[in-house]
This record gives C-alpha cells, sequence and structure tokens, in this order.
C-alpha cells in the first residue's frame, strides 16, 4: 500500500533513514500496542547508535501515546472468552455483565455505558488476560526521555489546498490501479486497511458504485475532516508544541530549534528530509 498512504519515496528514504514502514501486511491486524513496541524499539535502536530520532507524525493518538507513556494493553481479542461473555449476556442479561465489571474494576465501570456490551467485555477481556484492571492500563506513565514537540501551522484555506493537489498527486500516481492490485490480490475491501481514506472510495469506484469525479472529491473532504480531527490533538494553546509556520522557510527554523533545545547539529536539507 504505496500509493494511498503516501509512504515516503526511495529517494527520500536515501535522504535519511525511515522506520516502522512496511511492518505488517495489508490484511494484517495491527494495534496502538504493537505499534508502541515497534516504535520504543526503533528509538533504542536509533540512541544505540548515537543518533537523534525524530517522530513524524501522523496519528495524534499514537505520537501522544507515545510522548506520555501511555499504559496500553497487548491484549489481541479472545474470541473464546468473548463467546462466553456473550452467550452469559444472552441468557442473564447485559445487566450482569455490567455488574461484574462493577465488582472488579469499579473505576473503569464508572466511565462505561452499562448498555455498551463490546465495551463492558473488552474491560472484563483485559482482566482476564493481563491480571489488572482496564481502569491500570489508562493511566501513563511518563517515558524516560526528553522531547521537543514542534507543529507546523497554515491558513485552513492552503491547508485544504494542500490536500486537495495531494489527492490529486495520489489519483495521478495510480491509486486506483493500486487498489486494483490489492483486491486481485485477494484483500478484501472490508479490510480496516482497505476501509481508510481513499482506498475506500477507489474500491467503490473500482466497484462501479462511484465515478472517479466523485470518489475523488469524497477522498479531499474525508481528508479535510480528518485533518480538522487530528488537530484537536495538538491545540494552539498547548504550550507543549512550538508552533512554526509551514513555509519554506519552515525546515531552517525546526534546525535551529533542534540545535537550541536538544544541542542538535543539523542542516536544513536533513531536515526537510526527515520531517516530509
Amino acid at each position: 500500500m504505496d500509493v494511498g498512504t503516501a509512504k515516503p519515496t526511495p529517494e527520500e528514504r536515501a535522504a535519511a533513514p525511515h522506520h516502522l514502514i512496511d511492518v505488517v501486511e495489508p490484511d494484517a491486524p495491527f494495534s496502538l500496542g504493537q505499534w508502541l513496541d515497534l516504535a520504543q524499539a526503533a528509538l533504542a535502536d536509533v540512541w544505540s547508535r548515537g543518533k537523534q530520532p525524530l517522530l513524524v507524525g501522523g496519528t495524534g493518538q499514537y505520537v501522544w501515546a507515545l510522548l506520555e507513556g501511555w499504559r496500553v494493553p497487548r491484549v489481541p481479542p479472545q474470541a473464546e472468552f468473548r463467546r462466553r461473555l456473550e452467550e452469559r449476556a444472552t441468557r442473564e442479561g447485559p445487566e450482569a455483565l455490567y455488574e461484574k465489571l462493577k465488582a472488579t474494576d469499579p473505576v473503569a465501570a464508572a466511565k462505561i455505558d452499562r448498555r455498551n456490551l463490546r465495551r463492558v467485555i473488552r474491560a472484563l477481556e483485559v482482566l482476564e488476560a493481563t491480571g489488572k484492571p482496564l481502569s491500570y492500563w489508562q493511566t501513563k506513565e511518563p517515558p524516560p526521555f526528553e522531547t521537543l514537540v514542534i507543529g507546523l501551522r497554515l491558513p485552513r484555506d492552503e491547508l485544504y489546498r494542500r490536500i486537495d493537489g495531494r489527492v490529486a498527486r495520489m489519483v495521478e500516481d495510480g491509486l486506483g490501479d493500486e487498489v486494483r492490485r490489492l483486491l486481485a490480490a485477494g484483500y478484501s475491501r472490508d479490510l480496516p486497511s482497505m476501509s481508510g481514506i481513499g482506498y475506500k472510495e477507489m474500491c467503490q469506484h473500482v466497484a462501479g458504485e462511484l465515478d472517479l469525479a466523485t470518489a475523488v472529491a469524497r477522498i479531499k473532504t474525508e481528508t479535510r475532516r480528518l485533518s480538522r480531527h487530528q488537530n484537536s490533538w495538538s491545540k494552539r494553546g498547548d504550550p507543549r508544541v512550538r508552533w512554526i509556520e509551514a513555509t519554506k522557510a519552515a525546515a531552517e527554523e525546526a534546525a535551529r530549534l533542534l540545535e537550541s533545545e536538544l544541542g542538535l547539529r543539523t542542516n536544513s536539507a536533513e531536515a526537510a528530509a526527515r520531517g516530509r
């Protein structure tokens, strides 16, 4: 999945080492916990070589989970356990499972709607698998490293213009052909990876459900909506974020911040390659 994910080009990857690319197949499950394990291993690898890692995001939830030290249970779905609880809910009613959660993890129970059977079962599943309540996993443990967080700021109309241009380039670069190849390889359009922005709409186009112009328009709209959602993870007033204007001089300004705040000597070309 190269085009629809805006994967760094071979030239960009040759300019600076990139990590956590091509780590799973399109039909493989992938969770926040798995990503944190891989990210922490990548950080350790970079530090072991005396280098300074740059975390370039990306999904706000994943970025802040790493920077804030979220405790995330590494518990994949337990099919048999879930089946037993669902059968019990059918026999005794969902309330029985909620009362069980309330007795074992009252803190988590207070945050979960008793009618939300899926979340109740998940909380019990985590407790069963780890021996620790979900409320324990919903806390944070500050990581043992310092960070400098740089945010790029753009006026919304300019951001939308760039989004529209980026989507147009993806289509020109063969997003439709990429989706056709994935479907021909047996990857279902119902997979989470294939229901992401760009892939979902192009699957609909390939299936004859949308004409190309409509599919492209929807990709642009959904990407704009995603940009607004992701922006909520880093508010302009967040004192942890050093905001700079995303102009042609952004790489130089970022490099100055890296040197002044972290003592990291770099140059604008390296910063541009790493911070694309």
